[in-house]
C-alpha cells in the first residue's frame, strides 16, 4: 500500500495565504509572480507546488474561482455583460466561451445547475486531513425523474452505521474487486449506457448491517434474472459531487476524503440537507478507467431538499 505524502504544515499555510488572497482579490486581476513573491518561493518552484497539492495550475485554478463566483452572480439576476467585465472578461463572448472550455456547458445552461449559495472558503488544512487529493469544486444541482437499475446486493455486520451509510462502497467483497460481478451485470443486462451504480440501502433502523447495490441501468423490457435486484429510484434533486483527479493509488482515499468534506463542510454550511427519503449513490464510468486515463475520478450523488 502506498502512504499518502506528508506535506509540511508550513507549506500548507503558505498556499492558504495564497487561497486566501485570491479570494479577497476575486475581481482584480491577479498575477501569478506576485502570488509567487508572496509564498516566498520561486515561480518555477511556487507553480510546481501549487499544482501538486492544490490539483490545478495557478490560474486554472484562480479562472476556475473567478467563474464560480461569477456564476453566483448570474444565478441571482445579475447581468452577464457586467459579470463579465467584473470579472476581468473583455467581452459577453469572451466569457462564454471560458466558462464552456471550463465547466463544459454554457453559463446559461450550467446556472440551472449551481448552488444558490456563495463558493465555499477553501480550507487546505481541512483537505489535507481528509487526504482528499486535490480541491473539491463546486457541485451540480439536478434534477433527475425515476429511473431504473437492476444488480447484485451485499451486507456487511458493521458498527454505526449512521456515518458509514455515506462511506465508498465497500470494494473488498467478493465478486467486485476482480469484476465479475460488473462482467455478470453487462452480459446478463445490456445496459445502453456505460457506468455503475454502488447503491445505499441501508436504513437508519438497520443498526447493525450496511446493504448497498452494486447496479446499472435497467430497460425494463429486458428480462431480469433472479439472482438481480431491481430498484426504482425515485425523482429528485441531487447534489453531484466530481472527487479530484488523482491516480489509482489515491483513488480510495480520494473518495472517503470527498465523503467526508461532503458531509462535515460543504453540506453543513449549504442550504441543503439530505433528502432521506432518496438513496444517495456513487457512480462510476469511464473516467474512473485507470487503464484509459492517468488521472481518474468518479461522482458522488446526494439527494437534497432545502433546509427547513
Amino acid at each position: 500500500m502506498i502512504k499518502p505524502e506528508v506535506i509540511p504544515i508550513q507549506q500548507l499555510t503558505i498556499l492558504q495565504q495564497v487561497i486566501d488572497y485570491i479570494e479577497d482579490h476575486i475581481k482584480e486581476e491577479i498575477d501569478p509572480l506576485t502570488l509567487a513573491e508572496m509564498a516566498g518561493y520561486s515561480p518555477y518552484h511556487f507553480y510546481r507546488i501549487f499544482h501538486k497539492h492544490i490539483g490545478y495550475t495557478v490560474m486554472d485554478y484562480v479562472l476556475k474561482r473567478k467563474l464560480q463566483f461569477a456564476l453566483h452572480e448570474l444565478v441571482h439576476g445579475e447581468k452577464i455583460i457586467q459579470i463579465a467585465l467584473d470579472y476581468g472578461f473583455d467581452t459577453h463572448s469572451g466569457f462564454t466561451k471560458a466558462f464552456k472550455r471550463c465547466f463544459g456547458s454554457p453559463p446559461s445552461l450550467y446556472k440551472l445547475h449551481c448552488p444558490r449559495s456563495l463558493p465555499q472558503k477553501l480550507d487546505l488544512m481541512s483537505l489535507h486531513e481528509k487526504n482528499i487529493g486535490g480541491i473539491v469544486m463546486q457541485p451540480k444541482i439536478v434534477t433527475r425523474q425515476a429511473f431504473s437499475v437492476a444488480g447484485k446486493a451485499f451486507e456487511s455486520v458493521i458498527d454505526n452505521v449512521s456515518y458509514t451509510r455515506d462511506l465508498p462502497a465497500y470494494w473488498d467483497q467478493k465478486g467486485l474487486t476482480d469484476g465479475s460481478t460488473e462482467r455478470l451485470l453487462y452480459q446478463l443486462l445490456a445496459p445502453k449506457k456505460h457506468g455503475e451504480y454502488c447503491i445505499n440501502l441501508s436504513r437508519p433502523e438497520h443498526e447493525d448491517r450496511f446493504t448497498y447495490l452494486f447496479a446499472v441501468d435497467f430497460d425494463e423490457d429486458v428480462q431480469l434474472p433472479d439472482e438481480l435486484i431491481h430498484l426504482l429510484i425515485p425523482a429528485a434533486t441531487y447534489a453531484i459531487f466530481r472527487t479530484p483527479l488523482v491516480g489509482v493509488d489515491q483513488f480510495v482515499p480520494a473518495i472517503k476524503g470527498t465523503w467526508r468534506y461532503i458531509l462535515e463542510d460543504w453540506l453543513p454550511q449549504s442550504p441543503y440537507e439530505v433528502d432521506e427519503a432518496v438513496y444517495d449513490f456513487e457512480y462510476y464510468d469511464e473516467h474512473c478507467h485507470y487503464w484509459e486515463f492517468e488521472k481518474i475520478y468518479m461522482e458522488i450523488h446526494i439527494p437534497i431538499k432545502e433546509r427547513e
